[in-house]
């Protein structure tokens, strides 16, 4: 039964691993869409697809770590990621941030 577990383990660790990569790749492919986006839309979809994949690197890295101290990180990010896909939605919508309207 050890072994078994053994082989499970070693099988989870090189997949997480072939994951990571991949993940890396795709944020350096994200990097450039911002970069060379042709409009702000673009750019903006392009930032969230970084946050959801720093989001799944941080998980990946907890399960290679085997902790899950990783898990608030996560949390985290996911909320910040939501008030900043809100918030540049409004900048993109409105151009402008906060109202100052002094009517």
């Amino acid at each position: 039964m050890s072994a078994l577990q053994d082989d499970f383990a070693s099988i989870v660790q090189m997949i997480s691993i072939i994951c990571l990569i991949v993940l890396s790749v795709s944020i350096l492919l994200l990097i450039i869409r911002v970069l060379k986006g042709p409009t702000n839309a673009d750019r903006a979809v392009a930032l969230d697809a970084i946050g959801v994949n720093i989001m799944a690197f941080a998980a990946l890295l907890a399960i290679i770590l085997v902790t899950p101290n990783f898990n608030d990180i996560v949390l985290l990010i996911g909320i910040l990621l939501f008030i900043g896909t809100v918030a540049i939605a409004i900048y993109l919508e409105k151009g402008d941030l906060i109202d100052t309207d002094d009517n």
